[in-house]
């Protein structure tokens, strides 16, 4: 039989029984494997206690915290089915999730309570466990659950087969859906991780991006444990605390969000505090050349890129070390045990899976491997669609060149038309990208009435002085942007919204400027 998620976990346990594993920032508290694994057993049967059995949900409403990944075991110990919820979400979309999920079980903190507080009224039925002080009247103590029962293995008979979590897309587009993993999707997937990132038991990883998506989990986590490293976990993102810890614990490893890796090239004195820091994981898009090369010199970090999605594990194709340069723009090539087809798009049903285009034609990106979903919960249509044929249907457009490396143009959904010719976002938000004022940046397209679409561009500045004429001249003295790709309208913003996995959600900014057409309408 192949390994489970919960046997991994115990065969580290035997092996580096007293290394240190994790590290909980905010509390100041470290545990061994030994230590860890009395906490996953207690907990475990605390669950068990709760009345929950084998294939029922447990949900975790967390910022980074200890409790993720150890609930994350102990469910994996008993067959329970994991399912993290993203931290941002809104009362409404919280509900919306434990509607579909229907767990027997919620674990959530201080900083979250105000949200649970609006929804726990629709759920009678489901235990609201909560891991701080001060515990609401609605909710019963982590601590004194797991305190209250014993550490011995619960021995709960677990398949490769069985499921072992729901993880729920971010929306991109919309309404998320609960995307079913098996223990051995995730025991592959982690197994791919280790051999990419070369992850050893001497590895000391820090947690910054947040550990109920899945990049931050399946590719830095749960490798890591069965790998015997350590993980350091920082409850909230902050470049300076970030860049501190990394001295403080000797951090050798970690994964963050080309916005994160630029936030902490700017701390003063970084170069000399991060010293330790070898390898580092980024994900959610290409990363700028320009970035690349600040942050090896900045960081001394040897850059990995990864594309992917939650339906697949996430890891799709990697983009190793030394290929950040010379192949900029490009995604890598497969994971391996992977396959990756570009196919011709359909104007009506999923993309015909036999039906590839040539290097350098773009078209869908479709894929299968081995930590491919089982499905999504409840939604067999969707399932049948995504998955036709036995090929995963990404929505994404891209193509391969002369080599096979992967090369992502945008979202099906996202491509501009104007004038009869096809613009792909992302090639003009990589040359904006280029600019030294220019943080972020997101292109869509909007109605035209002369061209079908044009092109418009929301920009996050580093200094308010940036004007859009600058911009202007900009693109149009850019050697690599036609100029019939580029802006003719700049939107100023705050910051972008993104999702949990940092890929910026383009129908919020579509919302955003059909509310601000609306009322200049309404105005007139």
């Amino acid at each position: 039989m192949y390994a489970t998620l919960g046997k991994i976990f115990d065969q580290t346990v035997s092996m580096y029984p007293n290394k240190e594993a994790l590290v909980d920032m905010r509390r100041e508290k470290r545990w061994t494997y030994s230590q860890w694994s009395d906490e996953v057993h207690r907990l475990a049967n605390a669950l068990i206690t709760a009345g929950v059995c084998k294939g029922d949900r447990v949900s975790s409403f967390l910022f980074n915290n200890s409790e993720l990944p150890t609930v994350l075991f102990a469910c994996a110990k008993i067959g329970a089915v994991f399912n993290p919820i993203n931290f941002r979400l809104k009362p409404e979309e919280l509900a919306y999730i434990l509607n579909d999920a229907t767990p027997e079980v919620v674990l959530f903190e201080e900083a979250l309570k105000e949200t649970v507080g609006k929804v726990v009224e629709q759920f009678p039925s489901i235990q609201f466990w909560f891991i701080d002080e001060g515990v609401p009247e609605y909710a019963v103590s982590y601590q004194e659950q797991v305190t209250a029962a014993i550490s011995t293995d619960p021995l709960v008979e677990v398949d490769e087969t069985d499921i072992y979590a729901i993880m729920y897309t971010s929306g991109t587009t919309g309404r998320p859906k609960g995307v079913i993993h098996s223990h051995r999707n995730m025991a592959e997937q982690s197994m791919m991780c280790i051999a990419m990132l070369k992850y050893t038991k001497n590895d000391v990883g820090m947690v910054i991006a947040p550990m109920f998506h899945c990049a931050e989990l399946h590719c830095c986590i749960i490798p890591r444990v069965q790998a015997g490293a350590s993980s350091i976990i920082m409850h909230q993102f902050d470049p300076q605390v970030a860049v501190d810890t990394v001295e403080k614990e000797k951090v050798t490893v970690m994964f963050a969000v080309p916005t994160m890796w630029s936030m902490m090239t700017e701390i003063t004195g970084a170069n000399s505090k991060v010293k330790t820091l070898q390898r580092g994981l980024y994900g959610a898009a290409p990363m700028a050349p320009v970035l690349v090369r600040q942050v090896k010199e900045v960081l001394g970090v040897e850059l990995i890129q990864a594309y992917g999605q939650t339906e697949m594990g996430p890891a799709i194709t990697f983009l190793a070390e030394d290929e950040q340069l010379t192949k900029a723009g490009s995604a890598g090539k497969p994971a391996f045990n992977h396959e990756i087809r570009i196919v011709r798009p359909q104007d009506h049903g999923p993309s015909e899976p036999d039906d590839q285009v040539e290097p350098f034609e773009v078209g869908e990106i479709i894929v299968r491997g081995p930590s491919m979903m089982l499905g999504y919960f409840h939604r067999p249509q969707a399932t049948a669609r995504v998955m036709y044929k036995g090929w995963y249907h990404t929505s994404d457009l891209g193509y391969v060149d002369e080599e096979g490396y992967l090369y992502v143009a945008d979202r099906v959904d996202d491509m501009i038309i104007s004038g009869g010719e096809n613009i792909y976002p992302r090639e003009v938000e990589d040359a904006l990208h280029g600019h030294e004022l220019v943080q972020d940046v997101a292109v869509l397209g909007i109605p035209d009435e002369k061209w079908g679409e044009s092109v418009m561009a929301f920009i996050v500045v580093k200094n308010d002085l940036l004007t859009e004429e600058q911009l202007e001249e900009y693109c149009l003295n850019n050697e690599n942007l036609a100029r019939f790709k580029r802006p003719r309208t700049y939107r100023f913003v705050d910051e972008l919204p993104r999702n949990a996995s940092g890929k910026i959600q383009k129908f919020l900014l579509r919302e955003l400027y059909a509310d601000k057409k609306l009322k200049e309408h309404d105005k007139k």
